[in-house]
């Protein structure tokens, strides 16, 4: 047994041996001087493309190259800081840029910058190694880099603080155990021939990929990508991730990370004393990654953003800076899968150029980097009104035919001085008079719906609400917020205050504890538009091999929710009252004679004054046989009948009515259709 364990132990060893002298080595020259370097270089491999559900590439990766620098080579030269000194003119001589994230001002008075979460942690963990005061100011770390950087006191303080720069890439990355540090992204060819003719030490040249752009359009959905933080690689380790690897941060970048992010290789590349690449041995090939078709339409997602910017610039021509529309978002959701087609933001920004503009753009009026369409949490005014139609209608409250006298005030409350006038008696003095479901609906009786809810009950409601959509989680894949129920508990958290009688009323409305992101209101209204079957949002449609030979997996529909024959009986009441809003209510103007038929309601968030109240837009199209959802929101924008031309603008060229269009838009020099 002894004899055999010790064979077999020898055997393990031999098989190893041969492994690393051998197969690793295949195709090495072994008549090789006994002074040249072997390094082990990691290949970067191809992320996949992002496309648009028709084949559209949206983001894809491109082959580049990168200088990385070697600290312990610049190091054993006779004067690193001149060479490092020469590097950087080199390069900025050249027209080009270094990579230089020590966040202090190039130039006196030196002042700490604006800082990613990745230059807050290594200047943190930096700071504590040599154990300087974490609140050290600027000047005096300047100062004290320059004595530990052994820096000339001839050297010009703007030299200086080129020298810092690089001297701290270097070293950080050291304490912090981080990969090499890439100098140069996506260096040019002549640049790269000009720095290797000066004879500069320490200077690798490294391919890999960068992402590229194909359109300025959908860019809080597409995200970006960077460098992996401590807190991403606690996650990513597990998928085997290297240290100094490169992650979506945002958006579907973020989102489909999974299939995006492909698998690097390993080569060894075999030096001469002078630096001469006298061999290259890949020993394992890049895997690149798979192409993410996603279910946004760019062209129409291009038409989405172009409309909402239009409306928007008509609105505030001629208003006051107070009164001017800080920003807007748009979603369209199809009606039968629950796939996203267009989520816009307004303001928004070109995401070829985040990068370069990221500071800039953080200090932006109305902040363009604000997903609203996800993030922004809304009153969703009257058009909240057919939640609470089918919550009455599910707790006995009302039939569809029972009517309603509305005498133009709600004062139930009177004796508690709480009463809630319909709008209609605000410019009349008097109510609609006797109204049933229908016809409430299609002229948004404020007292009808106040009646209802009041008689329903809030936890009716909410609970209505959250069948329908509202006030959680739509599946989407990026970042999204839940929004806000009208509950006593969600009062009670954000406010500290009980529930009241007239808080009912205010919920039943839409006004009050009611806030929901514009994502969550196309699936409400598109929830309605299926008759009560609820599907997950999401912006997946399927993965195709990097090569696309074959399909990786493919996203079906998925039902979160279905209602009872009952509730879908009472939702076909509450689809005729939205198909009356556009032939004879507020949406009529834009949609009597539409040439696709629509259900519609608009919407009206109360402010403290008319020109400052949002604008609330939901609809579905066609009426008859819904295939989209489209929710609209401006902030600012008046009223929903205000902002409807953008819903208008999108039906029309998801259809291709070309003639309803207000907005058209040259797309990649295509016409959108």
């Amino acid at each position: 047994m002894i004899a055999l364990i010790t064979a077999l132990i020898l055997v393990v060893y031999a098989a190893f041996l041969y492994k690393i002298q051998i197969f690793d080595t295949a195709g090495v020259d072994r008549n090789l001087p006994a002074d040249t370097v072997r390094t082990g270089v990691t290949l970067t491999a191809a992320r996949g493309n992002l496309l648009d559900r028709n084949g559209e590439v949206l983001v894809s990766s491109v082959a580049s190259y990168n200088v990385t620098l070697s600290r312990s080579e610049i190091l054993a030269s006779d004067n690193p800081n001149r060479d490092i000194l020469n590097m950087v003119q080199t390069v900025l001589d050249y027209g080009e840029q270094y990579t230089d994230t020590f966040p202090i001002t190039v130039s006196a008075p030196f002042a700490y910058v604006d800082m990613y979460e990745t230059q807050r942690d290594r200047l943190a963990e930096y700071l504590a190694y040599f154990d300087l005061d974490p609140e050290i100011s600027a000047t005096d770390l300047i100062i004290w880099l320059k004595d530990h950087y052994s820096i000339d006191f001839t050297t010009s303080l703007p030299d200086t603080r080129k020298i810092i720069g690089v001297r701290y890439e270097l070293e950080s990355r050291v304490i912090m155990n981080l990969d090499t540090y890439v100098f140069i992204e996506n260096a040019s060819p002549e640049l790269i021939s000009i720095l290797n003719e000066g004879g500069y030490p320490g200077i690798y040249v490294n391919s890999t990929y960068t992402r590229q752009y194909h359109t300025k359009y959908a860019a809080h959905l597409l995200g970006y990508i960077g460098l992996m933080t401590a807190e991403d690689y606690e996650y990513y380790s597990q998928f085997d991730y290297p240290m100094n690897c490169y992650v979506g941060k945002e958006g579907m970048e973020a989102a489909f990370e999974e299939y995006l992010h492909g698998q690097d290789g390993y080569m060894v590349v075999t030096r001469a004393p002078d630096g001469t690449i006298v061999n290259e041995n890949v020993v394992t090939p890049a895997k690149a990654g798979g192409n993410v078709y996603t279910t946004i339409d760019i062209g129409l997602q291009a038409v989405a953003e172009e409309s909402l910017k239009a409306r928007i610039s008509s609105l505030n021509q001629d208003r006051s800076a107070e009164e001017r529309v800080t920003g807007g978002a748009v979603v369209v959701e199809q009606v039968k899968t629950g796939q996203l087609l267009v989520s816009a933001s307004y303001p928004t920004y070109d995401p070829a150029y985040l990068r370069r503009d990221y500071s800039l753009l953080l200090h932006t009026e109305n902040d363009p980097l604000f997903n609203r369409a996800t993030m922004g949490q809304y009153n969703p005014g009257s058009t909240f009104k057919m939640t609470t139609a089918l919550a009455g209608l599910r707790n006995g409250t009302i039939t569809p035919y029972t009517t309603i006298d509305d005498t133009g005030v709600y004062d139930r409350y009177a004796d508690l001085d709480f009463t809630l006038s319909c709008w209609i008696y605000g410019e009349t003095g008097f109510g609609h008079g006797p109204l049933d479901l229908v016809g409430a609906l299609e002229n948004s009786c404020n007292y009808y719906f106040c009646w209802v809810g009041d008689h329903t009950g809030a936890s009716m409601i909410a609970k209505t609400a959250e069948d329908l959509g509202l006030g959680a989680k739509t599946g989407i894949e990026v970042y999204e917020e839940t929004g806000t129920l009208p509950t006593e508990e969600s009062k009670q958290n954000a406010m500290g205050e009980p529930w009241y009688a007239a808080d009912t009323l205010l919920a039943s409305i839409g006004q009050g504890m009611n806030y929901y992101t514009p994502v969550q209101l196309a699936k409400y209204v598109s929830t309605i538009a299926a008759g009560g079957t609820r599907y997950k949002t999401t912006l997946l449609d399927k993965v195709i091999a990097s090569d696309y030979s074959s399909v990786i997996m493919t996203n079906t529909p998925v039902v979160e929710k279905k209602f009872t024959t009952a509730d879908a009986g009472y939702i076909t009441f509450i689809q005729e009252g939205m198909r009356a809003v556009a032939t004879g209510g507020s949406a009529a103007e834009v949609f009597r004679d539409f040439s696709i038929p629509v259900a519609a309601k608009t919407g009206t968030t109360q402010s403290d004054t008319a020109a400052s109240n949002s604008g609330v837009f939901v609809c579905y199209a066609p009426a008859d046989d819904p295939e989209i959802a489209v929710s609209v929101v401006v902030e600012k924008g008046t009223s929903g009948s205000t902002v409807m031309t953008i819903a208008a603008d999108i039906i029309s060229a998801y259809f291709g009515q070309q003639e309803d269009m207000d907005v058209i838009v040259a797309y990649e020099g295509d016409l959108v259709r």
